[in-house]
């Protein structure tokens, strides 16, 4: 553990790469074999089911360190982390622990089924034997929320910087439903296992936001362009005929889509399919909102298959007939789907192909931007007709255009304190649009992003000095500021007071030029909805 702490604790005083990579590939090199499978798996978010709920841990952490518990809170709520607020309140110890993380790991797993009295101990034991930044790590293990600046693309540099194994090998390797607690490093990184290979994804190539003006790509001949559906991004994967289907966040979600069992029949053996998994109710595409009652339930029901079905939008093929085919064009790939797709279009399956669009020039292609909600689509992407199907997030073939999002003035009503760097700050903030006869704002949507850090510590100025109530962590504030909320979505929602979901609010900008009696209405909002 002492090993992994200080590698976490490096990592997260820099921001520079070539630092992160050195130091993650130093690790690698030196640290015992089950504890870099551990490593791995606690960086590519594969981490065991929290043991113990934060309310317990609250109540523990202020009684070891003989606080009470409302002083705790308004310290946690200072400091923003409940780790690092545990790790801070603790008295330091004589003791050393010399257990390694793949130990603690095995012991935080079987935690879990303990009696209360017990996990009680076993914390009390631990928080006492370790220094402040193994405590603080010991307590993001157990929380399950390990969150720190390295992406799969940062460790595997480094994995491959340690091993001389190439990178793009390793970020297929590290793909898939493979278990740290019984996978072995040799396995998963040296050996190469064929039984693997049977359900394993390909890495997802991914686009950035597009920098400037389209046409500065050149000449829209050497481009395709195609809707960008707001769904799930998957991998419908068929072999020895069997069915994987994979998330973007390498969750296998094969048994949430039943339909898609209807591939294995016509689709030939060794396909990879990239698309996006979309609601398809009453032969139209749904909204997100519809996809959520898909996404969160365990069993899928007869009936909730029948309100909600789903196709898959088929992007590109990345194997075929069991040929991996990344590295042909976008262009051959795109043939070979299309072959595939009017060959099986009569058979009944929940496939559809994300048709491409051509354009004469780039201002056909904005004209067929600017209609994305009319066919319920984010934007457009665009794609090189001759670019390879890579790994990770990279710049130049592949581009999101996404629509100008939707706006609203919305007046700042509440206010909570943010997280890491801003903890000392007011910038988590929720906002209210007026009621019909404007005498009453309603609340309809928080957001946390957006401004400056500047006008950030302006805002929290003003919020110090103008509380109205507390309600624990959050404040009232008096109506007084508005502010341009953007959002990619909206829809009807029964969950919400306000009766309307925003999908991906934040800060556009600080509207200090508006009262608030110019502030929008919800009926305003309500006449976005599509």
């Amino acid at each position: 553990m002492k090993n992994f702490a200080e590698l976490i604790k490096t990592l997260d005083s820099t921001n520079k790469t070539t630092l992160k990579v050195a130091a993650l590939a130093q690790y690698f090199e030196k640290a015992s074999p089950k504890d870099k499978v551990w490593t791995i798996a606690i960086l590519s978010h594969r981490r065991p089911p929290r043991p113990v709920n934060t309310t317990l841990l609250r109540e523990w952490a202020s009684e070891l360190s003989k606080i009470p518990l409302w002083l705790f809170e308004e310290s946690y709520h200072i400091v923003g982390d409940l780790a690092e607020t545990i790790a801070l309140v603790i008295p330091p110890s004589e003791e050393i622990s010399e257990k390694s993380l793949h130990q603690f790991l095995a012991e935080i797993i079987a935690l879990k089924k303990k009696s209360e009295d017990e996990k009680k101990e076993y914390l009390f034991e631990n928080w006492l034997s370790l220094n402040y930044y193994e405590r603080f790590v010991f307590t993001k293990l157990i929380t399950g929320s390990f969150r720190i600046g390295v992406s799969q693309k940062l460790m595997t540099r480094a994995l491959s910087k340690a091993t001389e194994i190439d990178e793009d090998i390793l970020a297929y390797k590290m793909m898939g439903n493979w278990d740290p607690a019984i996978t072995t490093y040799t396995s998963l990184i040296l050996e190469e296992n064929e039984a693997d290979y049977l359900s394993k994804p390909y890495p997802f190539y991914l686009a950035y936001a597009i920098e400037n003006e389209p046409q500065d790509l050149g000449d829209v001949e050497g481009w395709a362009a195609e809707h960008k559906w707001d769904g799930i991004r998957s991998q419908v994967i068929i072999r020895k005929g069997e069915l994987f289907v994979w998330s973007r966040g390498e969750e296998l979600v094969t048994d949430k889509y039943p339909e898609f069992e209807a591939f294995t029949e016509v689709i030939p053996d060794g396909t990879v399919l990239d698309g996006e998994i979309l609601p398809f109710p009453n032969g139209d595409i749904g909204t997100f909102k519809d996809l959520q009652t898909r996404i969160g339930r365990k069993n899928i029901s007869k009936k909730l298959l029948e309100k909600t079905p789903v196709i898959l939008k088929a992007y590109d093929v990345l194997e075929w007939k069991e040929e991996d085919i990344r590295q042909k064009s976008f262009k051959e790939r795109r043939q070979i789907l299309e072959d595939l797709y009017h060959e099986v279009k009569t058979k009944e399956i929940p496939l559809h192909l994300s048709e491409t669009i051509s354009f004469s020039n780039w201002e056909e292609a904005a004209k067929e931007r600017e209609r994305s909600r009319e066919v319920k689509s984010e934007g457009l992407m665009l794609k090189r007709w001759d670019s390879p199907y890579l790994v990770g997030r990279k710049k130049g073939d592949w581009w999101k255009w996404k629509v100008d999002p939707l706006t609203i003035d919305a007046v700042l009503t509440y206010a909570m304190r943010g997280h890491g760097r801003r903890s000392n700050l007011f910038t988590d903030y929720t906002f209210g649009l007026w009621d019909q006869n404007k005498e009453k704002l309603v609340t309809f949507a928080k957001a946390y992003s957006g401004l400056t850090d500047a006008e950030f510590k302006k805002v929290d100025a003003w919020i110090k000095k103008n509380t109205l109530e507390r309600y624990g962590p959050v404040r009232s504030v008096t109506p007084h500021h508005v502010f341009e909320i953007a959002f990619e979505g909206i829809a009807k929602s029964k969950r919400h007071k306000s009766g309307v979901a925003t999908r991906f609010p934040r800060i556009l900008r600080w509207r200090q030029d508006k009262k608030i009696e110019e502030a929008n209405t919800l009926e305003d909002l309500k006449d976005l909805i599509p």
